[in-house]
């Protein structure tokens, strides 16, 4: 049986690093080409050398795409340059995934407000897809370019979005505060995340600003039919990978304990990558994996819901979650070449 033939655009961080760990065991696909336009010539372990005898295959110019007969393009591509890629491709034989924040949200104005980025290419928003299968399933499965989502919005979205579609919650009362490992910011050294600065340490940022406020408001929104307020803080933590996100919700109706879990479980319990938890989750319990663990309870004595929520940010909140849009685009079982044990301890 022949197998599907795959791209992955721009190899040298850790997301194009993470794509081929998982596509590498993939029993339906090759990895038929991969692309870094700044170490054109070199071989991936040059880069990756943790694949050594294992994947060793050429880094190409982006051009050679055009020279295979792909099936789908993982695009591994910084925001603002994901686009140019879209516009000159979207057209071709093959599906992309973009893992970019290039079209995620709903408009070319929303995305220039956020990311103080021009947009190149509007039309691109017409055919995006959020890729967020637990919520998008049905339109993921038809379209021909998804949007991969945030780390930090999968995290928060998953545990926000039955409260918001049920009419449960204030919809302009939603806290998320969410905390991070270094891999998130990529593998380009930055003075906010030198180790002197982040290890024995614990920092805010991005407060009231950072872009992934606008991603999850809007898949809520989109999802639900709410006009909802979302107040995210994220926070960086000393450890390589990883996010542990906490939201907190007023209900706007008399609710339980038991009511919640009822609806988180007629949610999620079929997704194969949702574990509803019945202990409060770490970040080590889904390390290198494509799961989500979820934990969610409610305060009487503050009328509050909170929900607990963990992933590997590098793959439920990039390249795993990306290999499992590429699932659903191909038609294969969902749940393919991610069967990963959490790595512990």
């Amino acid at each position: 049986m022949s197998k599907y033939k795959v791209g992955i655009v721009g190899a040298t961080g850790y997301t194009g690093s993470e794509l081929v760990r998982i596509l590498i065991h993939h029993p339906s696909v090759e990895i038929s080409v991969i692309t870094a336009d700044s170490r054109k010539g070199e071989r991936f372990v040059d880069v990756h050398p943790q694949f050594q005898d294992i994947f060793d295959a050429p880094l190409v110019g982006i051009e050679e795409i055009r020279k295979h007969d792909l099936d789908i393009v993982f695009l591994a591509l910084p925001h603002g340059v994901s686009m140019d890629f879209v516009k000159d491709h979207l057209d071709e034989g093959f599906k992309i995934i973009d893992l970019s924040g290039d079209f995620r949200l709903s408009s070319p104005d929303v995305y220039e407000a956020w990311y103080k980025k021009d947009h190149k290419f509007s039309k691109g928003f017409e055919s995006a897809v959020f890729g967020l299968p637990e919520l998008f399933r049905s339109d993921i499965r038809m379209a021909k370019l998804v949007a991969n989502p945030g780390c930090f919005p999968t995290s928060a979205i998953l545990a926000l979005a039955p409260l918001l579609k049920e009419g449960l919650v204030d919809k302009k009362h939603l806290i998320v505060d969410s905390k991070t490992g270094v891999t998130g910011a990529g593998n380009k050294a930055k003075p906010n995340t030198h180790f002197p600065v982040v290890n024995d340490n614990f920092t805010a940022y991005g407060v009231k600003k950072h872009r992934h406020t606008i991603e999850i408001q809007e898949v809520i929104n989109a999802y639900s039919g709410a006009d909802s307020s979302v107040l995210f803080t994220p926070h960086l933590l000393p450890v390589d990978r990883g996010i542990l996100s906490t939201t907190y919700s007023k209900p706007t109706q008399e609710v339980s304990e038991e009511l919640i879990h009822k609806i988180f479980k007629e949610y999620y319990d079929n997704e194969p990558f949702v574990r509803l938890v019945s202990q409060l989750p770490s970040l080590k319990q889904v390390r290198g994996t494509n799961l989500a663990d979820l934990f969610v309870t409610f305060d009487e004595r503050t009328n509050t819901i909170i929900t607990v929520s963990v992933i590997d940010n590098l793959v439920k909140g990039a390249a795993g979650q990306a290999v499992q849009n590429m699932n659903l685009m191909l038609g294969l079982n969902e749940d393919e070449g991610l069967a990963i044990v959490p790595l512990q301890p």
